[in-house]
């Protein structure tokens, strides 16, 4: 059974980070991907959007997949169906990216757990700037 790491293993992890993709970050204001983003970008994280068909979002260059966003990416962060995961898993496995945080209803616990035994620090079901602002600020 999955188990999130612990609020200060969070609180640690948050804090060490620069770098998160956002995988499915929307162009739209309204979409919950596009306002945690934003709150993220304004507390200093460097956003990368994730997301095939759009050329930018919050001012940053968007990419179709993973594999192409050049650089280090700290986290992964996931606003996708939860069907969605597993292929994203596999990616960031392939690609060796050290952790995945699949947001607030985002659960697919074979691939959290299938992350977690590759060696990813891994967040399931929580959201990002929540967790930030109640531990971090």
């Amino acid at each position: 059974m999955f188990q999130n790491p612990s609020t200060d293993e969070i609180r640690q992890f948050l804090q060490s980070i620069k770098r998160i993709a956002v995988v499915g970050l929307s162009p739209k204001a309204e979409r919950p991907s596009y306002r945690v983003a934003a709150a993220l970008q304004r507390f200093g994280y460097d956003i990368v959007p994730v997301r095939p068909a759009i050329s930018e979002v919050l001012g940053q260059a968007a990419y179709p997949g993973l594999s192409v966003v050049p650089g280090q990416i700290d986290l992964v962060d996931v606003f996708r169906n939860p069907d969605e995961v597993d292929a994203i898993v596999d990616e960031c496995i392939r690609l060796n990216l050290p952790a995945i945080w699949l947001q607030d209803g985002v659960v697919n616990e074979a691939a959290a757990l299938r992350a977690k035994a590759a060696g990813m620090f891994v967040v399931m079901d929580r959201c990002t700037f929540r967790d930030y602002t109640a531990l971090c600020l």
